[in-house]
């Protein structure tokens, strides 16, 4: 065992908890597998929506003098409202699958970051109310443009908002070292690497969004000579080509930034692999949405599914080593939680033995009359008494000092009691305890601390 952990463990600068001792219930690599895919298929659509979201918010603006990106900004915001449903519905198995894989670690970002996290919910419902209410106004609100763009506007603020949310308790799930400074979501907010990580977010949901809108206008059944005047669909195809290629190039800028952010104890070199490997997909579809830009109009579609397809690639090796940088990054700390788990378990099974032992004793007459006068004391008289305080009723030295050549006394006060002194509350009597029971309890009382 490394020694690092030893002292770590030992000296408690590093918050440890104690694993739940529960089976997986699937096999860790096959729920290692359906977390990236399913986490990746998810967040495509959260690009889309946000994405979606900020064009629809821009070419709408530009609609207030050029009526045919008013129109644009109503094909985008059609879409927006149907992806950001199945990005809602595909983000509940990555969820479940972080929350089975990564409990102790996922639960803790969550409480450390509170209410913030809480937030996500009412947040989420607000956002996208405002999208739904922006989509079906259209025409109400065509003569009060303003009202109607502040209403996505708004929404677009709370969507650019929420990703800081997750990226804040993914990010601080990964630092168990960090825990014990963070007092807040701001705290873990600054943590290093959520900046770098929330702008090549942003970057990568325009970058897809630029795709989709490509691939949205030039469907050979989407009926766009019957909607725009002007706009032709080469017009479209050069905007959704130059967003994704714009977009894709300062991902490429900021990465090494991400990457650098990133604290050295989860790095290696299947993860410098995968990256690299990753990025280098993307650079021919990078060239091939260069060349279809520069070059004649009717090939423009040609590359477009070697494009969509390269880029695919990238993001599984992206996804993929977003977690060979979790497992690394985990990996000590969840081994000082396998030794934290172990000694708990230990010292439950030695509880576990000693119990047993006691109610064997119990059971053989092994116990003392003082020890069974004592669970007698604990179990009907422990609320009111101490050994030799004052407590509700007096204390036991008093008891002793009254009838201690006096144990017949003693058990008719017990069984019957009365009121002797104002300044003492009116004692219960105990007709229930057994003659044994009161034999071992009187015993217990007289002989207490001699």
């Amino acid at each position: 065992m490394n020694n690092s952990l030893l002292i770590a463990l030992q000296s408690g600068s590093i918050p440890v908890p104690k694993d739940i001792p529960l089976p997986l219930p699937l096999p860790e690599w096959l729920l290692i597998i359906l977390l990236v895919i399913s986490f990746l298929a998810h967040i495509i659509f959260v690009n889309l929506m946000l994405g979606g979201s900020l064009l629809t918010l821009w070419t709408e603006i530009k609609g207030l003098k050029d009526k045919e990106y008013d129109i644009l900004a109503l094909e985008i915001a059609k879409t927006t409202t149907v992806n950001k449903s199945i990005a809602v519905v595909l983000g509940v198995a990555p969820l479940l699958s972080i929350n089975v894989l990564y409990t102790v670690y996922f639960y803790s970002a969550n409480a450390l970051t509170g209410l913030v996290w809480i937030a996500v919910i009412p947040l989420v419902t607000i956002a996208f109310l405002l999208t739904y209410l922006h989509k079906y106004t259209w025409k109400t609100l065509e003569n009060n443009k303003a009202v109607h763009i502040s209403i996505l506007a708004l929404a677009v603020v709370i969507f650019l908002f929420i990703p800081f949310i997750f990226l804040t308790n993914i990010n601080l799930m990964l630092f168990p070292e960090k825990w014990a400074m963070v007092k807040g979501f701001m705290d873990a907010l600054l943590l290093p690497n959520v900046f770098p990580r929330y702008f090549h977010f942003i970057f990568a949901s325009l970058s897809v969004t630029g795709l989709f809108l490509f691939w949205y206008m030039s469907r050979k059944n989407y009926p766009f000579e019957t909607i725009f005047n002007r706009l032709t669909r080469y017009d479209i195809q050069r905007k959704g080509y130059s967003l994704a290629l714009v977009a894709s190039i300062a991902q490429f800028l900021i990465g090494p930034l991400v990457l650098l952010t990133l604290p050295s104890k989860g790095m290696g070199w299947n993860l410098i692999l995968v990256i690299l490997t990753g990025a280098a997909m993307a650079l021919p579809a990078m060239w091939m949405m260069w060349k279809a830009l520069s070059g004649a109009q009717e090939n423009m579609s040609r590359n477009f599914y070697k494009i969509a397809l390269l880029l695919t690639v990238t993001v599984l090796f992206m996804g993929s080593g977003r977690q060979i940088y979790r497992a690394n990054s985990l990996k000590q700390h969840q081994e000082l939680v396998k030794i934290k788990t172990a000694a708990f378990q230990e010292i439950k099974k030695q509880a576990i033995a000693k119990s047993k032992t006691a109610q064997t004793n119990e059971a053989n007459g092994a116990l003392s009359k003082a020890d069974k006068g004592k669970k007698v004391f604990n179990q009907y008289c422990a609320a009111c008494h101490k050994p030799t305080e004052k407590l509700v009723g007096p204390p036991v030295t008093e008891m002793q000092s009254i009838y201690k050549d006096n144990v017949a006394g003693l058990k008719n006060w017990i069984r019957k009691p009365g009121k002797k002194r104002p300044d003492y509350a009116q004692m219960p009597a105990f007709p229930q305890i057994a003659d044994s029971d009161l034999n071992d309890l009187t015993t217990y009382l007289l002989t207490l601390n001699k």
